[in-house]
């Protein structure tokens, strides 16, 4: 399942932010404003997706969709929100498309801006220059 939300992170970066994006395994003490996606898959499995941003990752997609340079704090939180849906969304189309686990997702929601402190089965980094975004899943059900 991870798998499909990286790929989708990967078409995110190179598709919308327009720049080559590396994955690795490295989760840093970076600050990040951190949001989360609950999906329900098919085969009877809740998970809990977080994606953990850098505020500079989430000011290139606001600058990508908003146009603004300088974006507050609340702004940040709505993009990261929205990156959040876009990203998971993208990688449901995948999943289905692939029949590999398809799931439904939930309404994604604001959790806050500081280090990712959370519990976690399995993680990817994903770094675009100098900016990185965490994504990492966890078992529910």
């Amino acid at each position: 399942m991870l798998s499909t939300i990286v790929k989708a992170s990967e078409n995110f970066c190179i598709h919308q932010i327009r720049l080559e994006c590396t994955v690795n395994t490295k989760i840093s003490k970076k600050r990040t404003l951190i949001a989360y996606i609950d999906i329900d898959a098919q085969v009877g499995r809740k998970y809990r997706v977080y994606i953990a941003a850098q505020a500079s990752f989430i000011q290139r997609v606001s600058k990508l969709f908003l146009e603004e340079d300088e974006s507050d704090e609340e702004t940040l939180i709505d993009m990261a929100l929205e990156t959040t849906n876009l990203i998971v969304g993208s990688a449901k189309v995948i999943a289905e498309e692939e029949n590999i686990n398809p799931y439904t997702i939930s309404t994604p929601h604001f959790i806050k801006i500081d280090t990712f402190d959370f519990e976690y089965d399995d993680a990817k980094v994903i770094n675009v220059e100098n900016d990185e975004m965490i994504i990492a899943i966890k078992e529910l059900s």
